[in-house]
């Protein structure tokens, strides 16, 4: 009898699709049952091969090598985890399995994980597709009845295999050409650069900033309450000129105001949209200062291992019309303390109400928003992040359910001996969603009397306040991950603008790794909650070229990739135009040699022989393993190896830094068993492999729970 072979992303999801499935025979590296064989990759198990695998010749860095454009890009396992490539081959190619199931991650990144592994091997066999959108057990059997041909998503495919070797072609050669040029490290990527570019550009606008003094004036009236001074419009309300503001002041002194006109208006605020993942990461951010980084993580346990959130890695911000069902299954399963008492007034209207801001199948992409799902929450298991998350996600989708914020704004127009001022202020008519969250000093505005045109008001006081105007504020990861999703509104090119609205740099998934790069490579760094940039991060902004750096050209990168998923642009097309922005790069580096002068210095050649440093380089053998502030680093890495171990790996596992003494062991032996950590979902101690990875420098595996190594070895 034939068997079907799925293929998840990882072991865990693996595990959870097994028990759907009723797969219970354990072995290496799969999970076998009657129908079905289930493996799995460990994320990438197939990269994009360097090149000195095309010719030895590229192993040394050269400007004169450049551009390296290979005919065809080719493949190439991950070294530690080719057992597991090995174990997936294996099982492609038994004669008992006829086809495939397509089953990693729902998205661009997950599409290309199996393509990889699907092409490398060099498999025939046809596939389906797994497309789900929670990892609930109802959801994965809901899918595998649904299970799509795996030719469907063939541009979603060439969308994800052009966004890989463009960023390799890109950081290739455009780091070599950079790095050789002014003969220090410069890693130059077809994203990160750009992004790098908003924060420098924000850093300098402060830097440049010249703040100017200037006067605002207030009458105040005998009802205790304020109007401010206009020039012709109420928002014009600054007085630069000295003078003409204490004029004003004299001249309204214990005078009348008389109204000229009273504007009052009934105003209405829609509840917010559902999360994306963006919009996700800024609240994760701006209430709990966590990084983008952090939320991603956060929300991708609550999807995959807690099953109580939808897909986190989305950029829609909507429903389909078929989830109506679910909807209301997941707030009748959510009406539990401490959410009940939000959703009592939801559920006392009767049947939910949907509404265009919640269902509209023209805005749901490859995933709808991020929703709870329909399981009993069991919030004391949580981990305090866990819940943070989560409650963001449930208030949200409660709040969308709930009224309108209403409120009645007066506008009151005084003329004071020829004086224009205005008064303002608002009353709450229906908190409507609002109630579910803190009050802000919007809601805080003065109360104002009734009066109607015609009616006089003595100034009884006037107030005279001494300001500066200010500079913009530097970019905090919330701000910065707006201006990564909007980046068409940037550029001045009105017609371009709106080209690029559904374009920014990067996508919801890839965005926090973005930041993270920078952070690594020291481009930026942290302060407070703000992000600025690095002295090295504004001089690399000074050499590259506007086209590296401009919002404009990224934009069109991520719009081309956009309409390659969708079926309007060939891929020839867009890496063509790849490859020319490559060689353009490589010439505009040999310009910009000696513009800037780096503080880094290159290791001088008669130096490097008598380096002993920790240990030698598990990656390319040559090189000497060193230790900076920050890492522990190859002395090769000029001539690009790129291996290294950041001493903050560990952190979410409990180890605030790693220590020499642990790296020099792992370099000896390859690995530790029995390594200490916290599991940082749970707080539980537990004991792992610690070893050497090739690609992150150290990874951790064969977790277990102290408990369950005791019972093994008591077995």
């Amino acid at each position: 009898m034939s068997k079907k072979l799925v293929l998840a992303e990882k072991p865990s999801v693996a595990r959870d699709i097994a028990k759907v499935l009723q797969c219970s025979s354990r072995k290496d590296g799969y999970i076998e049952g009657q129908h079905y064989v289930i493996t799995w990759a460990v994320g990438h198990l197939i990269t994009l091969a360097e090149p000195e695998d095309y010719d030895e010749k590229y192993k040394k860095w050269r400007y004169d090598q450049l551009p390296i454009i290979p005919e065809g890009i080719r493949l190439k396992p991950y070294h530690k985890t080719e057992k597991q490539l090995r174990i997936i081959e294996r099982l492609l190619k038994r004669d008992d399995v006829a086809s495939i199931i397509c089953a990693t991650d729902s998205g661009r990144e997950g599409e290309l994980i199996f393509r990889y592994i699907y092409d490398y091997i060099d498999c025939k066999k046809p596939f389906t597709r797994l497309w789900i959108s929670s990892m609930t057990d109802a959801a994965i059997q809901d899918g595998f009845n649904q299970l799509k041909d795996g030719t469907a998503y063939d541009n979603l495919y060439y969308s994800a295999k052009c966004r890989s070797e463009a960023d390799w072609l890109v950081g290739i050669n455009a780091t070599r050409a950079y790095t050789t040029s002014n003969n220090v490290l410069l890693s130059v990527g077809r994203v990160q650069t750009p992004t790098l570019a908003l924060i420098v550009n924000r850093h300098e606008e402060i830097n440049h900033f010249v703040p100017k003094d200037y006067e605002e004036v207030y009458a105040i009236f005998d009802d205790d309450f304020r109007a401010i001074w206009f020039d012709e419009k109420p928002s014009d309300t600054k007085l630069f000129d000295k003078d003409k503001a204490q004029k004003i002041v004299d001249k309204i002194m214990n005078k009348d105001g008389v109204v000229e006109k009273v504007t009052k208006k009934l105003k209405k605020q829609p509840p917010p949209l559902l999360y994306d993942l963006t919009e996700l990461q800024r609240d994760g951010n701006k209430k709990y200062g966590y990084t983008a980084k952090q939320v991603l993580t956060i929300a991708q346990d609550l999807y995959e291992k807690r099953k109580l959130i939808t897909y986190p890695r989305t950029d829609s911000r909507y429903l389909s019309d078929d989830m109506k069902p679910k909807v209301k299954s997941t707030m009748n399963k959510i009406n539990i303390p401490p959410y009940d008492k939000a959703i009592a007034p939801v559920l006392q209207k009767g049947e939910l109400t949907f509404n265009k801001r919640i269902i509209d199948n023209k805005k749901v992409t490859d995933h709808h928003a991020i929703i709870p799902t329909d399981v009993v929450p069991r919030i004391a298991q949580l981990s305090p992040d866990e819940k943070n998350i989560y409650n963001l996600v449930v208030k949200r989708f409660i709040a969308v359910f709930y009224d309108y914020y209403k409120y009645e704004t007066t506008e009151i127009i005084f003329d004071i001996e020829g004086e224009k001022f205005v008064a303002s202020g608002k009353v709450i008519v229906d908190k409507g969603w609002k109630a579910l969250y803190t009050a802000t000093k919007d809601d805080k505005e003065q109360i104002m009397p009734k009066l109607t045109k015609g009616d006089v008001k003595k100034v009884v006081d006037v107030e005279k306040l001494q300001k500066k105007t200010t500079p913009p504020k530097p970019y905090t990861e919330s701000s910065l991950l707006s201006a990564m999703e909007n980046a068409g509104r940037f550029t001045e090119d009105e017609a371009l603008k709106e080209q690029l609205k559904e374009s920014g740099f990067g996508t919801p998934a890839t965005r926090a790794g973005i930041i993270e790069r920078l952070l690594q490579v020291e481009y930026i760094k942290r302060k407070g909650k703000t992000l600025i940039p690095t002295k090295k991060g504004c001089q690399l902004i000074q050499i590259v070229p506007n086209e590296l750096k401009s919002p404009e050209t990224t934009g069109r990168w991520e719009k081309g990739l956009t309409s390659i998923n969708k079926g309007n642009m060939a891929s020839d097309c867009f890496m063509g135009s790849i490859e020319r922005f490559v060689a353009y790069l490589v010439q505009s580096a040999s310009r910009s040699k000696g513009k800037v002068q780096f503080e880094q210095k290159p290791i001088p050649e008669n130096k490097k022989k008598k380096v002993k440093g920790i240990g030698t380089c598990p990656v390319c053998q040559t090189g000497k393993i060193l230790e900076n502030s920050k890492s522990f680093y190859c002395t090769e890495w000029r001539n690009g190896c790129k291996y290294s171990i950041w001493k903050n790996t560990l952190e979410r596992y409990g180890k605030k830094t790693i220590e020499e003494d642990v790296v020099r062991q792992l370099l000896k032996e390859e690995k530790i068993e029995d390594y200490p950590i916290t599991l940082p979902q749970t707080g539980e101690k537990c004991r792992g492999t610690l070893a050497i990875h090739h690609q992150t420098g150290i990874e951790i595996k064969n977790v277990k729970r102290i408990a369950e190594k005791q019972q093994e070895e008591q077995q």
